[in-house]
């Protein structure tokens, strides 16, 4: 995998400034403050998580969405070890909250957009908000709207799957039967760990308003569990909006379908109504 320092060369280079804040975690700031951008005290801050093993000139393109729209970015990479070991996954989640929580960045308003696997790491800040609402109300309550895209959701074989394409793909079969056998072994602390964290995403205590990107042929993202939660969620009172297509790629939507892609984001954004933010992507 790439390191976040490499995409901070590449965003430096068109007027960015990266901050490195701790382990796979990278600000970066526009030092192009448009006219109603705001303050970088109101500046709308985005956390994004991207999938397992996205290179860092894939991850530009979403950033440089959200910089022409007025945001500031959090760039959080995913690890193998976080999922495979999701005690680890939870220490880091908590590690997030308690930087999103700090001085710096309380009184910003927050967007989430995850893809694949990166909803995993969200889940494990979900998973302790949800152990304590009252304490986290104020922070659920900043986060505006949620982007998903191409969310690893299914069975655990599905999962197992998906970790087989993603970290070692020319012995993808092999590395599925691994896993497999490793989530038997480690039951406790693996599998009782995802099935958590997938009822607290289930039912999620952000209820800001939410947008789907997935596709039917997404091995890795199991459309129609994708359809079942976007169901659970209207039913629940959640506002959510969706885009499908039938043939597309996992965490690879933007680059197939590209003008579709950033009219739906743009009109969900602006949706939000959160102020400030510039006019078109």
């Amino acid at each position: 995998m790439l390191s976040a320092t490499m995409l901070a060369r590449t965003a430096l280079s068109r007027g960015i400034t990266a901050q490195h804040l701790c382990k796979n975690v990278t600000l970066y700031m526009s030092e192009l403050t448009a006219t109603g951008s705001g303050s970088p005290i109101t500046k709308p801050l985005m956390l994004m998580l991207p999938w397992l093993g996205s290179r860092p000139q894939a991850v530009d393109k979403y950033c440089e969405i959200y910089f022409r729209t007025g945001f500031d970015v959090i760039v959080v990479e995913s690890e193998v070890k976080d999922f495979l070991w999701p005690r680890w996954g939870l220490d880091r989640g908590k590690t997030l909250l308690d930087l999103l929580l700090s001085d710096r960045f309380m009184s910003r308003p927050l967007l989430v957009h995850a893809f694949s696997i990166g909803g995993y790491t969200f889940a494990q800040l979900l998973v302790h908000m949800s152990h304590d609402q009252e304490k986290y109300q104020e922070f659920a309550s900043r986060i505006k709207g949620q982007v998903y895209d191409s969310l690893v959701v299914g069975s655990l074989e599905q999962m197992a799957t998906g970790l087989g394409k993603t970290v070692f793909p020319r012995f993808e079969t092999l590395i599925k039967q691994i896993s497999l056998l490793y989530f038997t072994i480690f039951k406790t602390q693996t599998v009782d760990h995802f099935n958590s964290s997938i009822d607290v995403f289930w039912n999620n205590p952000v209820r800001a308003p939410a947008l789907m990107f997935f596709c039917e042929n997404d091995v890795m993202s199991h459309a129609q569990t994708v359809e079942k939660l976007i169901d659970y969620w209207k039913k629940h009172g959640m506002d959510v909006s969706v885009k499908k297509w039938e043939d597309s790629t996992h965490a690879g939507h933007l680059r197939r379908y590209p003008q579709e892609y950033l009219t739906t984001l743009n009109s969900f954004l602006h949706s939000l109504q959160i102020s400030p933010l510039k006019a078109k992507m």
